[in-house]
């Protein structure tokens, strides 16, 4: 599935590309972000954690190094499937 970005027009690859993924402030939120990045773009992260002005939501921000502009959309893509994701920018 392909979402029809235009990030090959704009970067430069490789490409160290901030992922900010929102979701609900479940502490299972950061591995589960984790776990699927190291499935599609292995590397030593450090994520940082954000929780909303209530409480109620959670931003994991993260830097990975991106391939191509596909790359970036299966990341996109598959960041989305986790459950207690919300958005992902």
């Amino acid at each position: 599935m392909s979402l029809n970005t235009r990030f090959d027009e704009f970067l430069e690859f490789p490409n160290d590309f901030l992922f900010k993924v929102v979701g609900l402030a479940q502490k299972e939120l950061p591995d589960l972000v984790m776990n699927v990045l190291q499935q599609h773009a292995p590397g030593d992260y450090s994520p940082k954690i954000r929780a909303s002005a209530k409480g109620t939501y959670h931003t994991v921000s993260v830097r990975v190094k991106v391939d191509s502009k596909e790359h970036i959309e299966t990341l996109y893509t598959e960041l989305g499937k986790i459950e207690i994701v919300r958005t992902v920018l």
